[in-house]
């Protein structure tokens, strides 16, 4: 159903390619926007459980989207950068294709929050339980099963690891 890579040799581990996901703090959120037209947006995360968990408002262009069609696709960037002198850049990236659905059950919403809560703000985790419940019924938590997720690295930097 999923197209292999093209470049095999660029591909990375599925170990590597966890590590860029529980690593970064950003990425980019793909969805089928209005009138079928792609529509990214970049968003924080968090890599849990095999899932990825997100939140944001409870309206908007992204949540419309992810109720009229659950297909998402998601991209991290962990490096990216340019050698000017041999027309190259040297990245390493995450590429992911799944399903999303809004959380309504509450313990699933509590369970992506706290994630999140605890990737972003480690050092306040009771200031967080606090910010959660004055926010709790203004936020809407997103989950992603992953149906397919590739890592691939520039072809320097996987030769240079060999």
């Amino acid at each position: 159903m999923f197209r292999d890579m093209r470049r095999k040799k660029q591909l990375l581990s599925k170990e590597e390619t966890i590590e860029i996901l529980k690593l970064c703090t950003s990425g980019v959120l793909g969805v089928i926007g209005d009138d079928d037209y792609p529509y990214t947006v970049p968003i924080s995360y968090v890599f849990k459980d095999g899932k990825l968990f997100m939140h944001g408002a409870k309206q908007g262009h992204k949540i419309d989207s992810i109720k009229r069609n659950d297909k998402v696709t998601f991209c991290v960037i962990e490096k990216d950068e340019v050698i000017q002198k041999t027309f190259t850049t040297h990245f390493r990236s995450v590429s992911i294709f799944g399903r999303a659905r809004i959380l309504t059950n509450d313990s699933d919403r509590r369970y992506a929050i706290e994630s999140l809560v605890e990737k972003y703000s480690p050092d306040y985790i009771k200031e967080g339980q606090q910010e959660i419940e004055r926010e709790w019924n203004r936020v809407c938590l997103i989950e992603v099963k992953i149906e397919h997720m590739t890592g691939k690295a520039a072809i320097e930097i996987v030769n240079s690891n060999k």
